[in-house]
């Protein structure tokens, strides 16, 4: 069975304070080699529901403010899913759709972008005990929901489920493929301990995401193999920070990396409204930024890091480019 919050990709452990001479658009290194601020005169992510199943997201953080839907708690109903004691899914949410708060809050990179929250964690020792009908059921939620883009920024791995528990994150997958929803997943924060593949990013019909730095390599904590379809920025990306801190901590995981890449789909959604899910993707792997080395796709970053706003006038039928 699914095992305690450990198994979650929470950040990828690495959490750090930064210098506070930085501005937060400083800090925020990716929106800029995405160049976010000219996609933004194309698309925000207006119209477009992302379902966070994660911790719980606090929809009172100012970069939130609006944004957050009721959504619901699959583990502890009572609790709703405006909680979250850990700051997980409130950090991939701000990463998805932060407003910024006049630039001194975190920026997400599809700033109109709705979040639908879905809890599939507990909050306490007892209630960690996530069990796997949390999952199944929040994905097909989510596919009966008006979210068009499902992130999951968690990973359990393999060895923690059995063949039929597997089945049967495949047939809650196949039901939102069906619904036409697009569902992303970190492929695991194990790259430089295991290499462990996680789920659901190798389940068919999930696209995994892997993690790079600033300087476009792949992290060594970002799970490689066949079931990494692409990868985005991970590495140095600022967050709320937790455990009674304040101010803006550094982090790192796949787990941003995942969030980042499903705003990059709301972006393109949010400008073609009658695409279909597999079309988004399509455009998101057509227009990545490809490897340099090596065949594509790649292990490490699949079919390339994601960079939604290059070429402005990408197609679902436009071909794979070199960087």
């Amino acid at each position: 069975m699914v095992s305690a919050l450990g198994s979650l990709l929470l950040l990828g452990g690495a959490i750090a304070p930064t210098a506070s001479a930085d501005t937060m658009r400083d800090r925020e290194w990716y929106l800029d080699r995405m160049q976010a601020a000219e996609m933004w005169k194309v698309s925000t992510g207006k119209g477009i529901t992302v379902a966070v199943l994660d911790t719980g997201v606090i929809p009172s953080v100012p970069e939130l403010t609006g944004k957050v839907l009721t959504g619901k708690n699959f583990v502890e109903p009572e609790r709703g899913a405006h909680k979250d004691k850990d700051g997980h899914g409130t950090a991939m949410a701000m990463l998805i759709a932060g407003n910024g708060v006049n630039g001194s809050g975190v920026k997400g990179l599809a700033p109109d972008a709705q979040i639908l929250p879905l809890t599939v964690f507990g909050s306490s020792k007892e209630a960690g005990t996530n069990h796997l009908s949390a999952l199944l059921d929040a994905i097909r939620y989510a596919a009966d929901s008006d979210a068009k883009i499902i992130n999951m920024s968690l990973a359990w791995e393999y060895f923690m489920l059995d063949n039929g528990e597997r089945a049967q994150i495949q047939q809650a997958v196949d039901y939102a493929v069906e619904r036409g929803k697009l569902l992303l997943a970190g492929s695991g924060n194990t790259g430089d301990s295991g290499n462990y593949v996680g789920y659901p990013a190798a389940t068919a019909g999930v696209a995994g995401i892997g993690a790079v730095d600033k300087t476009s390599s792949v992290t060594k904590y970002s799970v490689s193999g066949p079931q990494v379809a692409l990868a985005a920025p991970g590495e140095d990306i600022p967050i709320r920070c937790v455990d009674g801190k304040a101010g803006y901590c550094n982090s790192g995981g796949t787990s941003q990396a995942t969030a980042i890449a499903s705003a990059s789909a709301a972006l393109i959604w949010s400008k073609h409204p009658s695409w279909t899910g597999n079309q988004v993707l399509r455009v998101l792997m057509n227009t990545a930024g490809k490897p340099t080395e090596g065949k594509v796709p790649s292990r490490y970053i699949g079919y390339g890091t994601v960079r939604p706003g290059w070429p402005s006038s990408a197609t679902p039928e436009t071909r794979a480019r070199p960087t």
